[in-house]
């Protein structure tokens, strides 16, 4: 990459350690706020999701606030180990994806910093709570639908984000055994044809395509494609890389048709697609008010996202694609709905028109900036390498 283009990213990331800075001290018990101006309150899997970019900042402060973060959630956890999903708030339950992600996380700080005990009883709780999650009593966590960070998406039984949290810290906290199950469990087809047959076990490898479906339960299943969990997917290690590649090249073959559709008018791929449109079988009549095509989680730009996709090509080993990517993510994060800061952060952009929408200064969107930055400056992903190395199971 050209000098230019690195004096480029370095003032962003400039930018982005400022927001971090700017949200690290919240109004509800010090803990960091998910946005800088609109949502003060700290939402568990926003914070948890920003450690990805703050552990590799080397700021403690930053990194310290996690921890904080991290201690609050195990002292909030109910008996069973379920974690809730506002920090501060042991009565904010129901999310599908904050007990995998308080123990990815925590798994990830004791890499940091080398304390392999660090919140262990409230680790184990978690590990159990996670293993009554499967319906069929096997490997598999199940979800209601709006229950994960798709609050206005339906999302029903085995989701693809969940389950890729899931395998990842089964190998992070060292469970290979259980997490090499779970792959094998998402390596079995969607079922199709309306019949599950006795003894057949749904996954969520979708035939004849490259990527995993997006939830799969019986013999129901969503085959439309969800850019963070086969983001995830690649990255932990659960796609081999063949399929990894195969996957990079059908994403961008996709988006490509987008573009000349007049569908998105950014060169960055949307969270969700083909879009759910009115009259499609999974169209919901609150989707009008809240999830329009191109919007939001029906295929609006996000990039803290887009973030994860940047380091999934480095973990592909796509590294002209993963810069030409970071360069457009560098773009987007300009751009804001306010005008009043140089850049927007933003929560997520319009697909059709690239416009800014939601909150600025979003926490996560500039913390996996600065990891996908990381990625790309150093072609390897942290907290991720060892994953993909497929540890013999133990």
């Amino acid at each position: 990459m050209e000098a230019s283009s690195w004096l480029t990213i370095n003032a962003a990331r400039d930018a982005a350690l400022k927001v971090l800075l700017h949200n690290v001290n919240g109004p509800f018990h010090g803990l960091p706020r998910t946005a800088g101006w609109g949502y003060p309150e700290p939402y568990t899997r926003d914070l948890l999701l920003s450690f990805f970019g703050v552990g590799v900042t080397g700021n403690q402060v930053l990194i310290n606030s996690i921890r904080k973060v991290l201690e609050t959630l195990a002292k909030n956890q109910t008996p069973h180990g379920h974690i809730s999903s506002l920090v501060h708030d042991k009565q904010d339950l129901g999310a599908s994806d904050s007990t995998p992600l308080f123990l990815l996380v925590t798994g990830m700080y004791r890499k940091l910093s080398g304390n392999e005990q660090f919140l262990e009883e409230a680790v184990n709780r978690s590990l159990q709570w996670m293993e009554y999650q499967s319906p069929s009593d096997r490997y598999l966590v199940a979800q209601q639908p709006t229950s994960d960070w798709r609050d206005e998406q339906w999302v029903l039984g085995y989701g693809l984000f969940v389950n890729t949290l899931v395998y990842s810290y089964l190998r992070i906290l060292g469970h290979h055994e259980r997490a090499e199950k779970v792959r094998q469990a998402m390596g079995r087809f969607t079922i199709t044809g309306g019949v599950q047959h006795r003894h057949v076990h749904e996954g969520l490898v979708v035939k004849h395509k490259p990527y995993y479906a997006m939830w799969s339960y019986k013999v129901l299943s969503s085959e439309r494609f969800d850019l963070l969990g086969n983001s995830l997917a690649i990255l932990s290690g659960i796609a081999a890389p063949t399929r990894a590649a195969e996957m990079v090249s059908w994403i961008e073959d996709e988006c490509a048709e987008l573009i000349k559709n007049n569908q998105l008018a950014v060169k960055l791929p949307p969270n969700f697609f083909p879009y759910t449109k009115p009259g499609d079988n999974d169209w919901h009549e609150r989707y009008t008010f809240f999830n329009l095509p191109g919007e939001y989680h029906n295929g609006g730009i996000w990039p803290f996202i887009c973030g994860f996709y940047v380091a999934a090509l480095v973990a592909a080993k796509k590294y002209r694609l993963a810069e030409e990517k970071l360069l457009e993510l560098t773009r987007i994060i300009t751009i804001s709905n306010s005008g009043t800061v140089d850049y927007g952060f933003n929560e997520w952009l319009k697909a059709q028109d690239g416009t800014a929408k939601g909150q600025e200064w979003q926490t996560w969107s500039a913390a996996l900036y600065l990891y996908a930055a990381k990625c790309v400056e150093e072609r390897r992903t942290p907290f991720f390498e060892e994953m993909r190395m497929r540890q013999p199971v133990s």
